[in-house]
């Protein structure tokens, strides 16, 4: 994962230590054991995520750590054992509320597909991903991509959930995931075979 280790050292997994929780200590109660339980394991995917959505590493750990406040004062509410989804929702809305507060104009992009059609010769993304020396291309073509393209593909590719759970994530019906998911692919297909006959 991106976020690594790095989930205590920006104090976002420490619930309950820092300057931040001095003043306004959580309660100890049952469901603050259950959230650590179920919810702070996949902080990660969360980081994972924002980072995408977001554009860089500080308003990823800030939506992150909203986010997470969010959760935790919800999470009373939380029923199942679906932890993952319901936390990566709210990151999600939270990255969007974000993102319209930040950079409205960011939100606008739309999908023209004259311009991102795909091209018969292009690459596969994934293959790509498997050469290390690529990976800085992947993210710099995964990362021009407007953010209802980018999720799915984290969601999907880095983040290995299923169509259904990144429609309950996202809010919207499976079909829709799977036509945003190829088509994304292939406006990252279309990113990756410009950049790479640039290079050559």
């Amino acid at each position: 994962m991106i976020f690594g280790n790095n989930i205590a050292a920006s104090g976002v997994g420490n619930f309950g230590e820092g300057p931040f929780w001095e003043d306004d200590p959580l309660p100890a109660d049952p469901d603050l054991a259950r959230f650590e339980q179920v919810i702070v394991p996949h902080l990660d995917a969360a980081y994972n995520l924002a980072r995408w959505l977001t554009g860089n590493d500080q308003d990823a750990q800030d939506v992150v750590q909203e986010a997470s406040l969010r959760a935790l004062q919800f999470f009373g509410g939380f029923r199942g054992d679906r932890g993952r989804a319901w936390l990566l929702a709210i990151v999600r809305h939270t990255c969007f509320s974000w993102l319209k507060e930040h950079r409205g104009r960011e939100l606008g992009l739309i999908f023209d597909e004259d311009m991102h059609s795909p091209t018969s010769e292009a690459t596969n993304p994934q293959q790509l991903l498997l050469r290390e020396e690529d990976r800085q291309l992947l993210h710099q073509a995964l990362e021009e991509l407007p953010a209802e393209f980018r999720e799915v593909i984290v969601l999907r590719e880095l983040e290995g959930l299923s169509y259904k759970e990144i429609a309950e994530i996202a809010a919207i019906p499976v079909g829709t995931v799977m036509s945003r998911l190829a088509r994304g692919r292939d406006r990252l297909q279309q990113r990756l075979t410009e950049r790479l006959k640039k290079d050559s």
